[in-house]
């Protein structure tokens, strides 16, 4: 993990990033933060993936590969200055699998700062995931059923796999034409 006072020498490709990739990931103009603290974020984070707890990787094998009624999830996201557990961009929704260390104060003061973002944040016990998955599985879902989406129709840039909008849609909704064009 890096100090506080490291500076880190960024390349041209990560300084790219800082300014081309969307604000959810936690680099460029959409977080406010500095390339230096965007790469200590994103080296901790990664660590923190990397070494995850061991209710952190039983919730994660419930939640990856849209278990959870087909919703993605991001584990270990940079959001503004914050690392969240786990992150469903399309609900907007946070959760946090809380051990014995976790200060209630500071908890609440971040789940308001999240909340400016547009975020819910969803609290869980590292003893209630180790003792009851299922049911907290369940609450997640739950969340995701009361939560309306952040965005009402699939991002105008579709995926390299394909996902996205169709290219009519793409057409009408950013207001272009491809008549003619070479494609």
């Amino acid at each position: 993990m890096l100090g506080e006072g490291v500076v880190m020498n960024l390349s041209v490709t990560d300084d790219a990033k800082r300014f081309n990739t969307p604000p959810l990931q936690g680099r460029g103009r959409g977080w406010g933060r500095s390339a230096n603290t965007i790469a200590e974020l994103s080296e901790r984070a990664r660590h923190m993936r990397n070494n995850p707890t061991e209710p952190e990787k039983r919730l994660w094998r419930a939640l990856s590969n849209g278990q959870a009624s087909g919703h993605k999830f991001r584990r270990q996201a940079v959001i503004g200055r914050f690392i969240a557990d786990f992150v469903c961009p399309q609900k907007g929704l946070i959760v946090e699998v809380d051990g014995d260390t976790h200060d209630e104060a500071k908890d609440r003061l971040r789940d308001d700062i999240m909340a400016k973002f547009g975020f819910r944040v969803l609290r869980v016990s590292n003893h209630d995931v180790m003792a009851n998955l299922a049911g907290v599985f369940d609450a997640i879902v739950i969340a995701l059923a009361e939560a309306s989406d952040c965005w009402e129709r699939p991002h105008p840039n579709p995926s390299p796999e394909g996902e996205g909008l169709e290219q009519s849609e793409a057409q009408k909704l950013l207001e272009i034409s491809l008549e003619g064009t070479v494609g």
